[in-house]
């Protein structure tokens, strides 16, 4: 399904403040967790809320090295068999900092729910892993406008016997439904009045479940459905759509997150986003692609949009 132009642009309907690709749920325990270790790393570091210009970015020039945190989760960012970082948010992150002057990048993977407070931490200096901007979030980090803008589907038996589109299908029909592990589309599944929802570990669990009969459908991004399905004859992906939330459009936009005492490096890394983003993504779509993403998957929305 073709992504509406207004979802693409700034020009549209004001983001909603909704759930991220990880829940509201998961973005609040790293705000508590990351209270406690804030204060870790440095002796130097401003309260919560304060944004400083900051001087990381001529540290990382000078040694030549950055670590970038990342959630061990195809396509947005992993380990790849050769112990490198790969996926959609490493690969923009090599581009960018070799133009900011870095030319090596070290992965650092944790849990999606430690990569604020190890942000915060300084057990990395970026996080890189597709991270949903949302209101909660933009409390404690500083983020780079959006690097894509991801619809919804679903993982069903082959054939679509139930004729599930959305997720008001699923409540009106009474059928079960399962998720990830703090996936945003536990919240838009709530919201649609779905109370129980089977949450399991990630989308080949929920290929499985859907394949035996367990549930009738697993809720994920466009894309990660997309690749979930592709060698399997059990299952098949839903057309896109966009999940709404009180009325309004859930946008699932992701971006890179700096900690809020490095605006210049936040400010840096956005300038070379930009220039990625001329020409109709014409860069972007260059080193993004081979993970999947399409030209419906750009946007130009900006941080400042979504954090409202």
């Amino acid at each position: 399904m073709a992504r509406p132009q207004a979802h693409r642009s700034g020009t549209g309907p004001r983001p909603h403040r909704g759930p991220s690709r990880r829940s509201l749920l998961a973005a609040a325990v790293s705000l508590s967790a990351a209270g406690g270790l804030g204060a870790a790393g440095c002796s130097r570091v401003p309260d919560d809320g304060k944004v400083l210009g900051g001087s990381l970015l001529d540290t990382l020039r000078k040694q030549g090295s950055v670590k970038i945190g990342i959630a061990s989760e195809p396509p947005f960012g992993y380990v790849g068999d050769d112990g490198q970082a790969t996926g959609e948010a490493p690969a923009i992150a090599r581009v960018v900092f070799k133009r900011l002057g870095i030319d090596d990048v070290e992965p650092v993977p944790v849990d999606f729910g430690a990569l604020i407070p190890g942000l915060k931490a300084r057990q990395f200096d970026v996080v890189s892993a597709g991270m949903y901007i949302n209101p909660v979030r933009c409390e404690q980090v500083l983020f780079a406008d959006p690097d894509y803008l991801m619809l919804d589907s679903f993982i069903v038996r082959k054939g679509n016997p139930h004729g599930i589109r959305t997720y008001d299908d699923v409540k009106k029909k009474g059928l079960k439904l399962a998720s990830g592990k703090a996936y945003a589309q536990i919240d838009y599944a709530k919201a649609a009045g779905i109370e129980d929802v089977l949450v399991l570990p990630d989308q080949v669990a929920g290929l499985d479940a859907v394949a035996q009969g367990r549930v009738d459908a697993f809720a994920g991004t466009r894309i990660t459905v997309k690749s979930a399905v592709e060698s399997s004859g059990r299952v098949s992906a839903t057309e896109p759509f966009q999940p709404v939330v009180d009325g309004a459009p859930a946008y699932g936009a992701g971006g890179f997150a700096f900690r809020q005492s490095e605006k210049n490096f936040r400010d840096a890394f956005n300038g070379e986003l930009l220039k990625l983003k001329k020409d109709d993504y014409r860069e972007l779509l260059r080193i993004v692609g081979p993970f999947g993403f399409e030209r419906a998957d750009m946007t130009d929305l900006t941080a400042k949009e979504l954090c409202g």
